[in-house]
């Protein structure tokens, strides 16, 4: 084949429905263990070799070093201009994203890859901007150091005492090829020295604190071994792999006591799944000791270092932690449990208390746990932080007031009944009902274990003697005040889990059943437009706030529909501004979320999320959020969980939808098959008797008499007239759109119309009796008036035709309501039950007539009805027919006299 003509092959795909995959640039990272060992450099001696093998290579954005030699390679290549941002009144350069995308170059060079961007950026972090690079189909080079990798972010600052914020997710360095970059630390520090890597002043300040000559070692030693660790694990076996990724399954339990811990853990963690290809899973288990909406926070953070570095999140509420880690480990096939260690002398709570790893190696046999050692920092500011965070999470005014009311009438009652001389013991008894009230009407431990103690000294203080005083002189007492106290912090104890266990299962019952109603309701609707509907409802329901729904791309105006919440006129003021669109289609093009709350376009006021089918974007949904608290944990767990719901009820919709346009078309198919042999029949019949009464005349003109040739000219003549009709029934067809079903309609009276189609018939039939009944009232009806002509002529002869030219045919006009009524009657022999169904169906009721009698040779319905149904339905009308009750049949259609507005209109 000549390679000119040769068909591109996206054009073919694209030609017969196929998608083509979707092609992502490749990342190279020049990767180092500190500045200055020569990533920029070697990244654009590297560029420079591409621009000259012809690759289309751009300079996107280069840190601007003061190294002659590297300012030197920076002038070999194209460069974009910076994008300048007013922060705090300084002007800043960044990299310009937009321009990048716009000029889409084969590869493009951006320096530093963990940089974090200015407040006003699209992005928070430097990679995201790359990712859409990447997702552009753009190759990109950059660097970075080790010290800048999430998960070896702790080990870093165990060898240095820096703590390093910005980083980078270890999934997106692991996509990268890497470049290692090495120079050895002594040529480094001479570097430093000769201050070819910083300012004299900031090399003797770095050379103190970072740049050790012992911190380097350590840092090039952890960056040979990551860059080891990934050439290994790419020329690993895939069979080794999969191997691994079943045998092991991680587990690393947090808390809200350390935040230390918790990081250390979750970043050990996953460079031990790396290292085993494992999955990884973080747990955290909440009760009613935990603090809040600090704890909370706190968790958030947690669970989102732990998903950027691949694991999933779990929460889990329960009173009993180890036994729910116990069972938790038991039903999912966990092999590894990973819990920290703070390092800590011996206490005395100790001598009471099993640890939580021996716990876990008693009831876990199968199950390896690694304790992660961790020590406290020790920060001037911690202390102070602790010892003004007891309130919040130990004390309330409210509570604290209910449990003293509620202790002075149980003294109250004890008087009474002390009064009554009831007895000691039903005093006891009263207190601890109250007791149980208390527990019952405050929140957490400490008001119960309060009310206990409290209830003792006052049981003691009022009822025991002598009475006033906390001494005890009457045998036995010390013993029932102990037994007292102990039952009363049992019951107090067990009220509370009961309390909690039966909030905890009416949240859980609520948004199971709010999942099943859902899921019950979008089993249920049959169209998109449905599956928005419900879904808008329910999420502004659970989540009390504002939602849109795209079910297109945003930047088509018309594809979304808004549920505001509580009448919250602003946030649909928000929702469908240009700005808020423009995060939408962001979402949408590049699958990720963004929006308030999220690392991308922070700006917005809503947070966007897309629902995903085969990885590609089939509608985004939005939760208005500004004013508003940011979204919880819980609700955008809740927001994964049914995202993935709506994501099926809407492929299953589309699914259906495509089925019906495909039995749409194969109708279609066959419908233009039997038009196609209709047509041939009905056109053979006529064609055949002109041809042989012309070719009987030419062949025997001098035998014929007058009389015959009168009969075969008028016999050419009839069949002439049947193909006008056919083709004026052909033309009428072809009038109407076959898509949109619209014809161009104008006020006609409707005698008017009744009158020229009869007056048409007579003179074809003028035989023929025609009985004709219209209103005396004028009635003007918005119609095509030559198509309504031609279905009144299409049923009088039908009528005529089957009925015979004997017996009248009536027809008749009248006005019911809002509509205009045509009836076309006859006297003839009636239509066969079976035929009613599909009288008007071209290709059924037209091989037979409106009688037994089927299609002759000579005549024959054709597509007459077929034709008749169509134009009416292009009028909003109807069309019926049915046989009368004496004798007959009667055909009826129907056209709005006020004019129906279109669905675009």
């Amino acid at each position: 084949m000549d390679e000119e003509n040769r068909p591109n092959p996206d054009q073919l795909l694209l030609k017969y429905g196929v998608k083509s995959s979707h092609h992502r640039g490749k990342l190279k990272v020049f990767f180092g263990y500190a500045a200055g060992v020569g990533k920029t450099y070697g990244m654009l001696r590297a560029a420079i070799e591409q621009s000259e093998a012809g690759k289309n290579v751009l300079v996107g954005y280069v840190e601007p070093h003061a190294r002659p030699e590297t300012m030197a390679l920076l002038k070999n290549l194209e460069a974009l201009p910076t994008k300048t941002i007013d922060y705090r009144g300084m002007s800043l350069e960044e990299f310009d994203l937009d321009s990048a995308l716009l000029a889409k170059p084969e590869l493009i060079l951006v320096d530093e890859l963990a940089h974090t961007n200015i407040e006003g950026s699209r992005n928070r972090k430097r990679y995201q901007d790359i990712d859409e690079l990447l997702n552009a189909g753009i190759d990109v080079y950059t660097t970075m150091n080790v010290q800048h990798l999430e998960s070896l972010n702790d080990i870093v600052e165990e060898i240095t005492n820096i703590h390093v914020n910005e980083t980078v997710p270890d999934h997106f360095f692991d996509e990268a090829f890497i470049k290692l970059i090495d120079v050895e630390p002594e040529e480094l520090v001479y570097r430093l020295k000769e201050g070819k890597i910083y300012q004299p002043h900031n090399a003797k300040k770095a050379m103190n604190h970072f740049f050790t000559l012992e911190n380097l070692k350590l840092l090039r030693e952890i960056a040979i071994r990551k860059a080891a660790d990934y050439i290994g694990m790419e020329n690993r076996p895939d069979q080794l792999l999969n191997n691994k990724r079943v045998q092991s399954k991680l587990l690393t339990y947090i808390d809200d006591t350390s935040k230390v811990g918790a990081e250390k853990c979750i970043r050990w963690t996953a460079r031990l799944a790396v290292a085993f290809r494992a999955e990884w899973v973080v747990l955290f288990v909440e009760n009613d000791e935990s603090d809040g909406k600090s704890t909370n926070e706190q968790v958030m953070k947690n669970f989102e270092l732990a998903e950027t570095l691949g694991a999933e999140t779990v929460t889990l509420n329960a009173h009993d932690k180890v036994e729910t880690i116990i069972q938790y480990a038991k039903l999912t096939g966990v092999t590894d449990i990973i819990i920290g260690k703070k390092r800590r002398g011996q206490n005395f709570r100790k001598l009471f208390k099993t640890e939580l790893e021996d716990q876990l190696v008693q009831e876990l046999n199968n199950v390896e746990i690694h304790m992660i050692p961790f020590a406290e920092k020790t920060d001037s500011a911690k202390p102070r932080e602790i010892k003004n965070s007891w309130k919040p999470k130990l004390f309330s005014t409210s509570n604290f007031l209910k449990t003293i009311l509620l202790l002075v009438v149980a003294t109250l009652c004890s008087e009474v009944v002390t009064y009554l001389g009831i007895g000691d013991q039903n005093v006891i008894v009263v207190y601890l009902l109250f007791v149980l009230i208390i527990a019952r009407a405050t929140y957490g431990y400490s008001y119960g274990v309060f009310a206990s103690i409290l209830s003792v000294l006052l049981f003691n203080w009022f009822f025991v003697e002598p009475l006033y005083s906390l001494t005890v002189y009457k045998p036995g007492y010390p013993i029932t005040l102990l037994i007292m106290l102990a039952v009363a912090l049992f019951t107090s104890n067990m009220m509370i889990r009961v309390k909690s266990q039966a909030r905890d299962s009416i949240e859980k019952e609520h948004r199971m059943e709010v999942i099943y109603d859902l899921n019950k309701d979008l089993l249920r609707v049959k169209s998109i437009n449905g599956i928005v509907e419900i879904t808008n409802r329910y999420l502004a329901q659970t989540l009390e706030r504002s939602v849109i729904f795209y079910t297109e791309k945003p930047e088509q105006k018309q594809a979304y529909q808004v549920e505001v919440y509580d009448g919250n006129h602003e946030a649909q003021k928000s929702l469908v501004s240009e700005s808020e669109i423009a995060v939408a289609n962001w979402v949408f093009n590049n699958r990720k979320e963004a929006g308030f709350g999220s690392n991308t376009l922070m700006g917005a006021s809503t947070y966007y999320f897309p629902l995903l089918s085969q990885g590609e974007a089939v509608a985004v949904i939005g939760v208005y959020c500004l004013n508003e608290a940011p979204l919880t944990h819980e609700n955008l767990n809740f927001l994964k969980l049914i995202s993935t719901q709506i994501s099926l009820a809407l492929e299953r919709q589309h699914l259906a939808n495509e089925q019906q346009e495909i039995l749409l078309e194969s109708e279609k198919e066959k419908m233009r098959g039997n038009l196609l042999r209709a047509i041939s029949h009905d056109l053979r019949t006529p064609l055949t008797g002109i041809l042989g009464s012309s070719s009987a005349m030419i062949e025997n003109k001098d035998k014929f008499t007058e009389t015959l040739k009168l009969q075969l000219l008028t016999d050419i003549k009839e069949d002439s007239e049947w193909l006008i009709r056919m083709v004026e029934n052909l033309l009428s067809v072809t009038r109407i759109d076959e898509g949109t079903m619209k014809v161009n309609k104008v006020p006609e009276a409707v005698e008017e119309i009744a009158a020229t189609a009869v007056r048409r018939i007579r003179k074809r039939f003028p035989q023929q009796e025609i009985q004709v009944k219209v209103p005396t009232e004028l009635i003007l009806v918005p119609m095509d008036g030559k198509l309504i002509e031609q279905v009144l002529i299409n049923l009088m002869e039908n009528a005529i035709r089957h009925s015979g030219k004997i017996t009248p045919i009536m027809v008749n006009v009248l006005r019911q309501g809002n509509d205009v009524v045509f009836e076309v009657q006859d006297q003839g022999l009636g239509i066969k039950k079976e035929r009613l169904t599909n009288l008007f169906n071209p290709f059924d009721g037209s091989k037979v007539s409106q009688g037994a009698v089927p299609v002759d040779a000579k005549r024959g319905l054709g597509i007459g009805l077929s034709i008749c149904k169509t134009i009416i339905a292009a009028h909003n009308g109807t069309i019926s027919g049915e046989n009368n009750q004496s004798k007959g049949a009667v055909f009826r259609f129907t056209l709005p006299i006020e004019p129906i507005e279109e669905e675009n209109g």
